[in-house]
């Protein structure tokens, strides 16, 4: 992740509060990026599309109250864009699509404890790739990166009632899809 504000390091003393303003959110983004896309790299590229079109903006964003909630909406309407582009691309890219998941080691475990954390990882990332879109979106901005349901309300630009029957419908679909492994 510190590749990303390689871009503008060249430019750091003109710009320093762009850095000071998104350097805070970057992981969450990141986090974000990866759930929407699936994999670190598309994430990163994602990320880094975001940043480079606000840079220019920067003292535009010193004006937005809540800039973390502004950052994931802007992140995600850029990932709506780039997935409508794909689709409507006349060029198909035939390449196989991985999931390509982030090690999560923890210092104490041994390589059984290692093992068995991995699979679990690997069953619940493959059981959020099979909800469509919008659940996934939602079940990782509301479970995952603790934005509550007004928020994202905002943030969506969906009805309340609308988030609330399609988190309990991916929560129930996840529940279905971890019992039967």
């Amino acid at each position: 992740m510190k590749n990303i504000f390689s871009i503008w390091q060249a430019r750091k003393n003109s710009n320093s509060d762009f850095e000071e303003l998104v350097a805070p959110h970057i992981d969450r983004l990141y986090r974000l990026g990866y759930r929407f896309s699936g994999t670190r790299h598309d994430a990163e590229d994602l990320v880094q599309e975001l940043l480079v079109k606000l840079y220019p903006r920067s003292k535009e964003l010193n004006n937005i109250e809540k800039l973390g909630p502004w950052l994931s909406k802007s992140l995600y309407h850029l990932f709506i864009d780039q997935a409508r582009r794909v689709t409507n691309s006349p060029v198909a890219l035939a390449e196989g699509i991985g999931i390509e998941l982030e090690a999560v080691a923890c210092v104490n475990a041994g390589p059984d404890e290692y093992m068995i954390r991995q699979q679990q990882f690997a069953r619940l990332e493959n059981a959020l790739f099979t909800l469509n879109f919008d659940q996934r979106t939602l079940v990782a901005m509301h479970d995952m990166e603790g934005y509550t349901l007004p928020e994202l309300s905002s943030m969506l630009d969906t009805p309340l009632g609308t988030l609330k029957s399609r988190l309990h419908r991916a929560r129930a679909s996840l529940r279905e899809q971890l019992a039967e492994k």
